[in-house]
C-alpha cells in the first residue's frame, strides 16, 4: 500500500477517535456544566422535596456545607485535569490513579449514575409539560408522551455541534437565574408570618432521620460542576479552562442555591415550610410566587421551569454520550461507540445509545406508573426522586474514589510533597463524601416514605453497589482476557498516539 494512503488512513482513524479540539471556551463550558444544575428545577423540585419528604429545615446550611466539601474535592480534581485530558473524566482519573480494574468499575458506575439522573429529569419534565398543556391549551396527554418527545429532541441535538448546544443552554440558564432571583427578592421583601429569619442556618435544624438522604438529594443540585473535565478534549487551553470552570461552578451553585433555599423558607416561614412543601410539592415555588407577583409571573416561571429541565436533559445527555465515546475508544464498549461523526465531530453513536436506553427507561416507568392505584404524581415520586437519588449516590461514590485516585496518582509520580495541600484537601473531601454516602444509604427509607424493612430501601442504592461489583468483575476479566485493553483504560487518545508511534517505529 502506498505510504500516502497509509498516512491518510491513520489520520482519519485518529480523527474518528478524538473529539474536535478548541470548540468551546471558558464561557461556553461554564454555561454547559451549570445548566445541568437547572436552577428552577432545583428550586421548584429538589428544594420542596428536601423540605417536605426529608423534613430538613436547614437546607440552606446543607448547600453551604456541601459547597465547602466540594471545593475541597475540586482542588485535587482540578489539578488532575491539568494532567489527564479524557472525555471519560471520572473513570479516566480513577484508572490513572487506582488502576485499570478500578477504572473499569468507575466507567460502569458513571454510565448508570448519569443515566439515572437523566431518566429522573425526563419523568418530571413529562409530568410538568403535560400539566401545562392541560391547563393552558386544554390538551390532555399522559406524562410519557412529552417525555418520549423530549428523548427524541435531545437525541437529535446530541448529533449537533457543542457550540449550538452551549448557546441553547446559555440562553435558558440566564432566564432561569433571573426568574429565581426575582422570586428571592420578592420572598425576602414579603416574608411569611415569621418575618425575615435566619433560622434555616441554625445547625440544630439539621436534626432528623432524613439527613443522609437530604445530603444525597442536595448534592444532586451540584451535579454538573464535575462535568467540566468531560469536555477537556474539546476546550481551548484545557489545563487552565477546566480548573477555572470547576471552581466557578461549585462557588456559583453553593451561593445561588443557599440563598434561594433560604428565600423559600423565608417566604413560607421556617415553621411552616416543611408542612407547605408536603402539601404543595413542586407547586410550592409557584404558589408563593403567585401570592407575591401574580399569576402571570408564576405561569411564565412555570414555562421556564420546564425549559430549564430540557437544558439539564441536554447537558446530561452530552455527558453520557461522551462517557460512552470514551469507553468505546478504549474497548470498554463496542468500537462503534468510540467514533465521532465527520461533520460535527460529535460522539453520535454514544448519543444514539443514550437515547435508546432513555426510551426503554421511560417506557418501563410508563407501564408501571402507579395509575391503577390512583397516583398521578408517580413520575415525580418514583422516576424523578428515586432515580435522582440513585444517580446522586453514584456520583458521590465516583467523587470519593476520584479523591483517592488523585492522591495515588501524585504519590506514584513522586509529587506528593509539591502537591501536599491539594492531596490533604482531596483526603478530607473523600472522607466527607464516604460519610455522606453511608448516611444516604442508611436513610433511603425516608426518601421512599416506606417502612425501614422495605426491600426497596436496599434495592435502589443496591443498583450502584451492583454497578461497582459488575465493573470490578469486568475489569478483572479484561485484565486476563484482553490485557492490552486493560492497560489502556484511562489513556484515551493518548493510547492512539502510543499505537501510532509504535507503528511508525515498526515501519
Amino acid at each position: 500500500m502506498p505510504t500516502g494512503t497509509t498516512s491518510e488512513i491513520s489520520t482519519f482513524k485518529g480523527q474518528e477517535r478524538r473529539l474536535r479540539a478548541d470548540r468551546i471556551g471558558l464561557a461556553g463550558l461554564l454555561l454547559s456544566v451549570v445548566a445541568a444544575s437547572a436552577p428552577l428545577m432545583v428550586t421548584a423540585g429538589v428544594m420542596p422535596t428536601t423540605y417536605g419528604t426529608m423534613g430538613i429545615v436547614g437546607q440552606p446550611l446543607l448547600f453551604v456545607i456541601l459547597g465547602v466539601v466540594l471545593t475541597l474535592f475540586s482542588f485535587g480534581y482540578a489539578e488532575m485535569s491539568r494532567h489527564v485530558h479524557n472525555a471519560g473524566a471520572f473513570y479516566a482519573y480513577i484508572a490513572r490513579g487506582l488502576g485499570g480494574t478500578a477504572g473499569a468499575a468507575a466507567s460502569v458506575v458513571a454510565l448508570v449514575a448519569y443515566s439515572a439522573l437523566q431518566f429522573g429529569i425526563y419523568g418530571i419534565f413529562g409530568f410538568e409539560l403535560a400539566g401545562l398543556l392541560d391547563k393552558h391549551l386544554g390538551i390532555s396527554v399522559a406524562w410519557w408522551v412529552p417525555a418520549l418527545a423530549a428523548v427524541l429532541a435531545v437525541g437529535v441535538l446530541g448529533w449537533l455541534k457543542i457550540d449550538l448546544n452551549a448557546k441553547v443552554l446559555g440562553a435558558l440558564l440566564l432566564v432561569e437565574c433571573v426568574m429565581v432571583v426575582v422570586f428571592d427578592l420578592a420572598g425576602i421583601a414579603s416574608p411569611g408570618k415569621e418575618g425575615v429569619s435566619f433560622h434555616a442556618f441554625d445547625p440544630t435544624t439539621l436534626g432528623g432521620g432524613g439527613l443522609g438522604t437530604a445530603l444525597c438529594f442536595t448534592i444532586a443540585a451540584f451535579v454538573g460542576f464535575e462535568q467540566a473535565a468531560v469536555y477537556a478534549e474539546e476546550t481551548s487551553r484545557p489545563q487552565v479552562v477546566v480548573a477555572r470552570v470547576t471552581f466557578l461552578a461549585v462557588g456559583f451553585v453553593a451561593l445561588f442555591f443557599a440563598v434561594s433555599s433560604w428565600a423559600l423558607s423565608v417566604a413560607a416561614g421556617p415553621g411552616s415550610v416543611v408542612g407547605l412543601a408536603r402539601e404543595q410539592g413542586p407547586n410550592l415555588l409557584f404558589a408563593l410566587t403567585e401570592d407575591r407577583l401574580g399569576g402571570a409571573v408564576a405561569d411564565v416561571m412555570h414555562v421556564f421551569y420546564v425549559t430549564g429541565m430540557f437544558a439539564a436533559m441536554l447537558s446530561f445527555h452530552n455527558v453520557v454520550a461522551r462517557y460512552a465515546f470514551a469507553m468505546g475508544r478504549e474497548g470498554l464498549l463496542p468500537a462503534a461507540m468510540g467514533r465521532t461523526t465527520k461533520g460535527s465531530g460529535a460522539p453520535a453513536h454514544g448519543s444514539l445509545l443514550q437515547s435508546a436506553v432513555s426510551v426503554v427507561a421511560v417506557v418501563l416507568f410508563a407501564v408501571t406508573d402507579g395509575r391503577p392505584n390512583g397516583d398521578p404524581t408517580a413520575p415525580i415520586q418514583r422516576l424523578f426522586t428515586w432515580t435522582g437519588n440513585v444517580g446522586a449516590l453514584g456520583v458521590i461514590v465516583l467523587m470519593a474514589a476520584a479523591s483517592a485516585a488523585v492522591i495515588a496518582f501524585f504519590v506514584r509520580r513522586g509529587a506528593a510533597r509539591a502537591q501536599a495541600p491539594r492531596l490533604i484537601a482531596s483526603g478530607l473531601a473523600g472522607l466527607a463524601l464516604l460519610v455522606i454516602g453511608c448516611y444516604a444509604v442508611k436513610d433511603f427509607d425516608v426518601l421512599l416514605g416506606a417502612d425501614p424493612g422495605s426491600p426497596l430501601r436496599w434495592i435502589l442504592p443496591g443498583i450502584i453497589g451492583a454497578a461497582v461489583v459488575a465493573g470490578i468483575c469486568f475489569g478483572v476479566v479484561l485484565k486476563y482476557v484482553r490485557p492490552a485493553v486493560h492497560a489502556a483504560i484511562g489513556l484515551g487518545n493518548e493510547a492512539f498516539q502510543l499505537e501510532k508511534a509504535a507503528a511508525s517505529e515498526a515501519g
